[in-house]
């Protein structure tokens, strides 16, 4: 898709103006701890220069900017931070205005901020959309936006468009405009079809990428976005190979022979970290991404050590190991060194993921219930964020703000895709067309 900044009499681009912020206006870092804001957003249907025929989904442009607005005030929503209004409670607004904000009608609402766009037709079928920040008290535009998408690709532009409102108002990196790649899961419990899948961050565009006969377990997206590393169980062979998202093609990475686990990329795309069993022993091994490599193993330890995540810089490598007589947390370095166990709370601990922001690492909490928790990369500050029956397999948003995780019932044995903020306070189920298992959210699409 392309980003353009919107030109033109209409589309001047500004820079949001310093005022705001020292005016008392809501641009920060949101922590940790404290709660997240209660903001008011108006967000109105979207104009079009002209209602005409689309070929995106909803058919035509004005029918486009109806939804468009939904899915940006569902993406504000559902991440806890605002308390957006969307287009099926509000009036609807010429096209005209989407420029020149009547605010006496938004601040007789109640709102505080709003965001206006617009549709309009572009050549070779493209669809330009607008999009506008603007503090209603102020009256001043924060900050606007432009995208020109093909008819495939609209519901992008809305995503692009709350991501904007997000970073402005929040302070914090995007990130509605990204995949999650998962496993789908059919069948009775004991015989499972399981079949790589990717959806949008909000559960759309859905789309199954393997056809389940063979099993595929926990992929994991490129930090390119180009292509998912995942295991393959085929005739009770494991193997790990790399999907090409664009191209639809695979290559195989490993063939290993032996029970093999959990394959993960290092930051720079050259490598994949997976474990192996041998012998009764489970280490961590390291191998060139584009195959054919010679395998390096970094642990040697007695016991199972599995997982392996790097950290953002990709210096340090964080993984579980039994070696202490239970499943506990270790970190080490890239190359295998200065191995050091980090977890010294009550309970187990499982499935490491290192943030890309590099301030924490989430992992499955086993002290009775299966929960989502988080600790610092030292081992500090242990936070449970979850406390079901079984939460596992932690994955981050690419802001590193929202955890999503596999949930599993405890007398069915469905499992289910659900995000945490980092509050612990917004939990949320995402849909799937079956059940959902081994999430992995790749990060914000070129």
């Amino acid at each position: 898709m392309k980003t353009t900044t919107l030109i033109a009499a209409a589309l001047v681009a500004l820079s949001a103006p310093a005022a705001f912020a020292q005016d008392g206006g809501l641009v920060g870092s949101v922590s940790d701890e404290s709660e997240w804001q209660d903001l008011g957003i108006a967000i109105p249907a979207f104009p079009a220069q002209q209602d005409v025929a689309t070929a995106a989904a909803p058919k035509t442009t004005g029918a486009l900017g109806v939804e468009l607005a939904r899915i940006i005030t569902a993406d504000l929503k559902n991440n806890g931070l605002f308390k957006p209004v969307g287009p099926d409670a509000l009036p609807r607004i010429s096209f005209g205005e989407a420029t020149n904000p009547q605010f006496p009608r938004w601040q007789s609402m109640g709102s505080e901020m709003l965001v206006h766009g617009f549709v309009k037709a572009a050549a070779n079928e493209q669809l330009t959309v607008g999009c506008y920040l603007y503090d209603v008290q102020l009256q001043t535009e924060l900050v606007r936006e432009g995208y020109v998408v093909s008819p495939a690709d609209w519901r992008r532009a809305a995503h692009k468009c709350a991501d904007l409102v997000y970073s402005r108002l929040s302070g914090e990196d995007p990130f509605f405009d990204s995949k999650i790649a998962y496993i789908a899961e059919s069948g009775p419990k004991g015989n499972r079809r399981k079949r790589l899948a990717i959806m949008d961050s909000d559960g759309a565009n859905h789309r199954f990428i393997t056809s389940g006969t063979s099993t595929a377990l926990t992929p994991r997206y490129s930090p390119d976005y180009s292509k998912i590393a995942y295991l393959s169980y085929s005739d009770g062979n494991p193997r790990i190979y790399v999907y090409d998202v664009n191209s639809g093609r695979q290559h195989l990475v490993a063939d290993t022979g032996s029970t093999t686990f959990a394959p993960r990329w290092s930051p720079d795309g050259k490598w994949i970290l997976y474990s192996m069993a041998i012998g009764g022993n489970t280490d961590i091994y390291r191998v060139s991404s584009a195959g054919g490599g010679r395998p390096v193993k970094l642990t040697s330890s007695p016991g199972i050590d599995i997982g392996g995540s790097y950290s953002p810089d990709g210096s340090k490598i964080v993984f579980e190991s039994d070696r202490s007589g239970s499943q506990q947390i270790y970190v080490m370095d890239a190359d295998g060194g200065n191995q050091k166990r980090v977890s010294f709370f009550g309970g187990r601990a499982a499935t490491p993921e290192w943030s890309p922001r590099g301030d924490q690492i989430a992992f499955t909490h086993i002290a009775g219930n299966f929960r989502i928790a988080t600790m610092t990369p030292g081992g500090g500050n242990l936070r449970n964020l979850t406390d079901a029956w079984q939460d596992e397999a932690p994955t981050w948003s690419p802001n590193g703000r929202i955890i999503q995780f596999f949930r599993t019932e405890r007398n069915s044995g469905e499992t289910s895709l659900w995000q945490v903020d980092l509050t612990g306070r917004h939990l949320r189920k995402l849909d799937t067309p079956e059940n959902a298992s081994d999430p992995s959210w790749g990060p914000v699409r070129p």
